[in-house]
């Protein structure tokens, strides 16, 4: 099952998911400013989505929810249960998502605690009956894994393999390992070896690296580089919505971008998230210019859209002048 995947351009940019980040509001603001080939749900507990009381149940659906404008869109889903894999994966896939990716790469303590996350690159025989409940679950969706290099040190060898070996349409290398977290420099050597494991398997899955692409340019050198199909892009997005078009926008219109962000949190998010999740958001928008740091003294100390609103129009008017 390939579905959208085979119709991507090569190589194809996408958007990582960033918990707390890629939300609903951001990824709408992204899709109308600088629309990645696909974007990702933030990653969704699969056991919550299944087990938890009605009431967490509902919460966690708010982020499933996602807009046309974003197709394709990815339900990224965590879990070391193959039982609630099955049933998220099924329930991804009657909500309509063009595809379901599992995350064996993040390292987030609380996940690893539940055995998921990075925590299955230490268990491979789970992260095979994980993959493969997966695609019993939504037999129409294509299935893919992000994961990492390895747990405490690089694996790749052993662990692509036994990836592969379910025959994922996907899988995203961050090229690191768990230990080393985003401490050291991507490792993108080892991602063009990952590209040759695949070809020496015969495998088709697709292999995308992920790690330190600080814009477009720099995205399409190291997939040449590295012969993966695809680059996944994630912290230079922070602050720059035009991330995946490489425009360079005036100042003016980030900051009026970052109000609109921030009216679109308060409206989708704003009765389950709090607001204060946005000041990572304004720290990178209010940068790099004269008076940004004044600028971003004040913003961190609001508590909704307005008045970010009127500081950033004070803002403007004051440099016009």
């Amino acid at each position: 099952m390939k579905g959208f995947w085979a119709d991507l351009p090569k190589p194809f940019f996408v958007l990582a998911p960033l918990a707390n980040v890629t939300d609903a509001a951001f990824r709408k603001l992204i899709a109308k400013y600088g629309k990645p080939d696909i974007l990702w749900t933030e990653f969704v507990s699969a056991d919550g989505l299944i087990l938890a009381t009605e009431e967490g149940k509902q919460k966690l659906m708010r982020d499933l929810v996602f807009s046309e404008e974003e197709r394709p869109i990815v339900a990224q889903l965590f879990t070391s249960n193959p039982e609630t894999m099955e049933k998220a994966a099924a329930l991804a896939q009657e909500l309509g998502f063009d595809g379901i990716d599992i995350n064996m790469g993040c390292p987030d303590r609380s996940i690893e605690k539940q055995g998921a996350g990075a925590k299955l690159i230490t268990t491979p025989d789970v992260a095979v009956q994980v993959i493969e409940a997966a695609k019993r679950g939504a037999p129409t969706l294509p299935v893919s894994v992000k994961t990492r290099l390895g747990y405490n040190k690089d694996i790749l060898e052993e662990w692509l393999p036994k990836i592969l070996s379910t025959n994922p349409v996907a899988v995203t290398i961050h090229a690191r390992t768990r230990k080393e977290m985003s401490l050291v420099p991507a490792r993108w050597e080892r991602v063009k070896r990952a590209v040759e494991i695949r070809n020496e398997l015969g495998s088709d899955s697709l292999i995308l690296g992920n790690g330190d692409a600080k814009n477009l340019e720099d995205a399409k050198e190291k997939a040449a580089y590295s012969g993966a199909d695809g680059v996944m892009m994630g912290r230079a997005i922070f602050g720059n919505p035009w991330l995946f078009v490489d425009q360079v926008p005036s100042v003016e219109e980030r900051l009026r971008v970052s109000v609109e962000h921030a009216k679109l949190f308060e409206t989708m998010l704003g009765d389950i998230k709090n607001f204060a999740l946005m000041k990572k958001h304004f720290k990178a928008y209010a940068e790099g210019f004269p008076g940004a740091k004044e600028l971003r003294i004040k913003l961190m100390e609001t508590h909704n859209a307005q008045e970010i609103e009127e500081i950033i129009e004070a803002f403007i008017k004051e440099r016009v002048q």
